[in-house]
Parts: C-alpha cells; structure tokens; sequence
C-alpha cells in the first residue's frame, strides 16, 4: 500500500533541564520513551531538533549583569558608549542594557525608526508620511521624538520601549542620551567608542564605523566572548541569542554544540539502528505577517547540527510537471511519470525552471522554522521535536 502520510512533526516531551543534567542522555530517553508510549519507530534520515535553551541551561552558560558591566568596563573603559541598534524586548536586549550601563558614566542609544532590526515598530509608517519625516536622513534628539509622535506603545506588549530603556539606564547610575537614526555614522557625533548592538547586520555597521574614524568598535557578539570572573560565555557570540534568566542573570546562546548533536545521533544509532539527524534551534526564520516581527532574534537559526542537515533542499515543482511536462497524462499514468522524474532528477536544481518555486533556504533554517513552531515559546513542555518524512518524496 502507499504511504499516505508526509512530513510529521512531533513535540517530545522532557523533563526539566538543569545546569549539570546530561542533555544527550535526556534527548536521547526522551525520544526512546515517546516511541514506545505512542507506538511509533525511528526511520533513517528523522530529524531530532532539540531547543538551543535546554541546551545552554545544561551547560550552565550563564552570566550576571555584573559580569557583563565587568567586560565593558575591560574594553570600552567608563566613558561615554554609543549603543546602536538594539532590537526593542525585555527578554532579549533590557537585561543586557542594563549591565552595559553598569559599566560605563554615560550612554548614548540609538535606535532605528520607525522599527528595530526584527520588525517592532517605535512609529507607524503612515504617521512618518503624515509629519514629513525621512527615516533615510532625519536624525531626531527623545524631545524631538516625543514632540511628533508623542509616547507609543508596542502593540503586543504594551511597552513604550524609549521609556523602558531610559529608565533601565537610569536606574544603573548611568546617564543616558537617546537618539533615532538609521546611519550608523551618526553616533560618531557623539562618541568615537560603539558597541554594535545589531544581529544580522552587525559585520557591515562595523565596517562602515571603523571606516569612519571611530576609535573601538565591538558587536554584542564580542562581549562575554570569552569567560568573565567565571562567567558563562560564547566564542562565537558573545552576548547575541542571549535571554533573561532571572532578575540579575542572563543565559547565553550555547557553545560546542557539536559534540551534543553527533553524541546524540551515535546513541540512536546504537539503541535503534537508524541513522537519524540531530539539530539545536533557536528562533525560526519567519515573519508574522500583523505584527511586522521578524522572529529571528537569535544570530542564526541552527548553532550546531549533524552533516547530514547541510545544504538546501534540491526539489522539483509538482504542479509544474503536471502542468507542462505531463498535461496530457492523469491517474496512475501521471502518477508514474512524475515519481520518474523525481528519481531522475539533477543533483542540481539550482537555476533549472523545474525547481522554481521551491524554498531557496538552508535546511537548517526551513527544519529549524519548523521545530520552533512545533516547540512554541511558552508551557508546551516540549523541547525536543522528532521530524519524520521531511526528505520523503512523492516518489517514495
């Protein structure tokens, strides 16, 4: 009989992760438990996602706000610090904020407008056009903000962010200027040391700060690079995929994922006999069509995955072989055909018109999407996603 069923996607349930649990050893029970209790089996070429929180939660990679202020103090001194570009949450950007103000006398934020890198919105586009702003050049001082827009709220959380993070400031002993632009150049008028707080962007305003005379110039990825009076850290990140853990304390992105995924697939291997591949995820890589949000807060999607996750997918379009290379065929007769052609496809669709339409994205990124969707953010208690049938094709 044929398989009438394709890509499934399922949340496996965990216990709660603490620092010092052995993550390989609860993904891997996890999963063995869930196909027993519910009555499925491993295949080759499943996909195990598990959620790049647990993981860092395991490895105890967390860092205080102290710790923070202590390595922008080591690096920018206690002076005046630009701080350009960071995205507008309380989770991901205010704990770090504050344990930059810890740091230094004085800070000046810059914020993009009319929204940050990940889409929340400071102003509504129409209300720009209707004051005759230019988010291109216009370079508005808080006062000059407040007196054409007034005091907003972002739409989901009810936060006027420039209130929050002057407050945040403040509250450190910090004095704070704020300002909206989006040349990054513009804060050179205000000091010559920046800290980059954008995300996917970050390399570019480096390059375009240090080109324009500005003395040191760090990312958020430079920060807690390395460990801080014992401190949590990320070589790769710093302090990009960062989230609130408590009141004073952060979790940072996780490190040396690596050997997490490959040790979790050689243990489903030896329990099994399949060979399956295993992913940490982050955020997803979509856009919410209302609220403008670009989910990606996290550096990248996949820090870490088995081989087997590299590269994009190679697919061919349904409808167009049905419609231009096979009209003249249907039922089983068409059916054939086209299972045919997918077996005796290019290694290398890339270009060819029989691919157009399919998602030009990374694997990792498309799966990731996926798993991130499945797991949610909030009290689903599932961390770890089983992906199954996600290379299957209609031929198979």
């Amino acid at each position: 009989m044929d398989r009438l069923v394709g890509t499934v996607a399922r949340g496996i349930r965990a216990p709660i992760v603490r620092m010092g649990d052995d993550i390989v050893e609860i993904v891997v029970k996890s999963v063995l438990d869930a196909a027993e209790h519910e009555g499925f089996g491993l295949r080759d070429r499943d996909v195990i996602a598990v959620t790049e929180a647990v993981v860092a939660r395991a490895q105890g990679n967390y860092a205080t706000l102290d710790q923070i202020s202590s390595d922008i103090r080591s690096k920018f001194g206690e002076g005046t610090l630009g701080v350009i570009f960071p995205i507008l949450s309380r989770n991901r950007f205010a704990m770090c904020l504050q344990g930059i103000a810890r740091g230094v006398k004085k800070i000046v934020l810059m914020l993009s407008y009319p929204a940050d890198e990940v889409g929340n919105s400071l102003v509504d586009l129409d209300m720009l056009d209707e004051k005759g702003v230019s988010p291109g050049s216009d370079v508005l001082t808080e006062a000059a903000y407040r007196e054409l827009f007034g005091y907003t709220r972002h739409p989901f959380t009810g936060v006027d962010y420039v209130e929050y993070y002057k407050t945040l400031v403040t509250n450190a002993g910090c004095d704070i200027e704020i300002i909206f632009a989006n040349d990054c150049r513009t804060i050179l008028d205000y000091t010559r040391n920046v800290l980059c707080c954008d995300i996917h962007t970050r390399a570019r305003t480096k390059r375009l700060l240090r080109a324009s005379g500005a003395e040191k110039v760090l990312g958020l990825d430079e920060i807690l690079s390395t460990p801080v009076d014992g401190s949590g850290y990320n070589p790769d990140y710093g302090l990009l995929g960062s989230n609130k853990a408590t009141e004073d304390s952060i979790k940072l992105f996780p490190r040396d994922g690596t050997p997490v995924v490959e040790a979790i697939q050689r243990r489903l291997l030896e329990a099994t006999g399949k060979h399956v591949e295993v992913m940490i995820y982050g955020d997803g890589a979509f856009k919410d069509p209302v609220g403008k949000i670009w989910e990606l807060a996290d550096p990248v999607v996949s820090p870490a995955h088995t081989k087997g996750l590299q590269g994009q997918p190679n697919e061919v379009k349904l409808k167009y072989l049905a419609d231009n290379e096979f009209p003249h065929l249907k039922g089983d007769a068409l059916k054939q055909a086209i299972s045919e052609a997918i077996r005796n496809k290019e290694k290398d669709l890339v270009g060819k018109m029989v691919s157009e339409g399919t998602t030009p994205r990374r694997l990792t990124d498309l799966i990731g999407s996926l798993a991130d969707l499945v797991s949610g953010s909030g009290d689903k208690g599932t961390p770890v996603v089983l992906i199954q049938g996600y290379f299957d094709t209609y031929a198979d």
